[in-house]
């Protein structure tokens, strides 16, 4: 029941989404695109509630209460990023608003990026462990809490490779290709000066 209901949570992520964005640009409707949109936590609750009354009840705790956990942190602190990503694109398809940023390729801004990214998936990752481990302490001692310990594990190995990929672009920064040639053929003499 709580792997249907994470997926129905998706779904309805996607839906509400695509409803409030169609009320917005579309039918010209922002406070109605807005309540839409503020449905979208609910289904978070709902998902939280379900595992929390599953695991009071007494089911031993396994896979899919560690996925649910899991699923929420990556929703609370993602959520508002997809929200942003699908708007601008929504925006520039259907309302005439300006093309979608190209996320940074080179330097520092590049840099900066890998690492706000890295950010959001640590967090994610860091609210995911403490839920899991508000399980582990409301199912007390009695209870198998080994599955959610190991939900733990694998989010501490995914914060460890945001660091890593974030940290390489740090220390291994790309930088952008030299201009060889200027717009009449001729070598770049500021380029060479340098």
């Amino acid at each position: 029941m709580i792997v249907t209901l994470i997926v129905i949570c998706e779904v309805g992520f996607w839906v509400l989404l695509a409803g409030g964005l169609a009320l917005r640009y579309l039918a010209k409707m922002p406070r109605a695109s807005v309540a839409v949109l503020l449905c979208e936590p609910l289904l978070e609750l709902t998902l939280l509630v379900v595992t929390a009354v599953d695991l009071k009840n007494g089911a031993e705790p396994d896979f899919k209460h560690g996925l649910a956990a899991v699923y929420i942190g990556f929703t609370v602190a993602m959520g508002h990023r997809m929200i942003k990503w699908a708007d601008v694109r929504f925006a520039h398809r259907f309302a005439g608003g300006p093309p979608p940023a190209a996320k940074p390729k080179y330097g520092r801004e590049r840099m900066a990026y890998e690492w706000r990214e890295a950010g959001r998936w640590m967090l994610a990752c860091a609210i995911a462990i403490a839920l899991l481990q508000a399980a582990v302490w409301y199912v007390g001692g009695e209870g198998e809490t080994g599955s959610l310990r190991q939900w733990q594990i694998r989010m501490l190995f995914v914060m460890g490779v945001n660091a890593v990929i974030a940290l390489s672009y740090t220390l291994w920064p790309k930088s952008a290709p030299p201009s060889v040639t200027t717009a009449t053929g001729s070598e770049d003499r500021s380029r060479t000066l340098l």
